[in-house]
């Protein structure tokens, strides 16, 4: 029982130092607040503009607005937690503390904990003023919505996440030069097959084969029947067990892969380069 207390504490200080850097830069974190809110409303705002572009044939401005906005809240949710874990190795090398880190008497579970926990925490506020700026500049209604199942889905999808965040934390571990900027890779992939702004139906057949390999794909279609249709919680879980199945085998996968690259990097002196 001390063990653990003592690893919840020390899982608890990643949170708190997490949480500190983001006060220390906090015009740098209202920046790209700002720039989130007025790239989500672009993107939303194309649902107006694609009547006027098409003449009005037979579009529906106002469904067509809910479907880029749902797609655009998801997304931001989703990639906001991939790029906080996946820079768990820059931060450190950033803040010059990596040696420390790594070497301190903590697992690297609880390590990974603490950074996800923050990650979520993080992303569910900015998914948050997303939502309401959103609903304002729309006059969406959310009275039929499903918040509560639309909840469920971001938490499930969040464990399928992480563990493909801590696989892709991998490549800057590796490759210390360019490895932060080879994570968009995965991310741009995932953002291609998932069906974020447009149904996955419209994709060739073979890219359609890897958007159910996807976690991004179940939470896009679960929350959009959850907010646009209603849907009950229970008729949701359709698109939750792959969520649940897949961050069971990724996290895991995700820590062993982090392990061994771990482990390589003290070998061959990559933990402390910068370039």
């Amino acid at each position: 029982m001390t063990t653990l207390v003592r690893e919840l504490k020390a899982s608890y200080a990643f949170v708190e130092r997490n949480y500190y850097i983001v006060k220390r830069y906090w015009a740098w974190e209202l920046v790209w607040l700002v720039y989130t809110v007025a790239n989500s409303l672009s993107i939303s705002y194309i649902g107006v503009g694609a009547g006027e572009v098409s003449g009005g044939s037979g579009i529906d401005s106002k469904y067509l607005v809910l479907y880029l906005a749902v797609g655009t809240l998801v997304w931001r949710y989703l990639s906001v937690i991939f790029y906080w874990v996946t820079d768990v190795v820059g931060l450190e090398r950033w803040e010059g503390t990596i040696e420390y880190t790594l070497m301190a008497p903590i697992s690297r579970f609880m390590h990974m904990a603490g950074q996800t926990v923050f990650a979520v925490l993080y992303s569910l506020v900015h998914t948050a003023v997303v939502l309401i700026v959103t609903v304002l500049f729309f006059e969406v209604s959310l009275t039929n919505a499903n918040l509560i199942g639309f909840l469920i889905l971001l938490m499930a999808g969040s464990l399928s996440f992480i563990g493909i965040s801590i696989v892709g934390s991998v490549l800057p571990l590796l490759f210390p030069e360019r490895g932060s900027q080879m994570t968009h890779l995965i991310i741009a992939g995932l953002l291609l097959v998932s069906g974020v702004y447009y149904p996955v139906s419209v994709l060739p057949g073979w890219l359609q084969v890897f958007s159910y390999l996807s976690p991004a794909t179940y939470v896009l279609d679960g929350s959009r029947e959850a907010l646009l249709n209603g849907a009950g919680t229970l008729s949701l879980w359709r698109f939750i067990w792959p969520l649940l199945l897949m961050g069971v085998i990724l996290i895991p996968a995700g820590l062993r892969v982090f392990h061994w690259a771990e482990r390589y990097a003290k070998r061959t002196g990559k933990l402390h380069r910068n370039g």
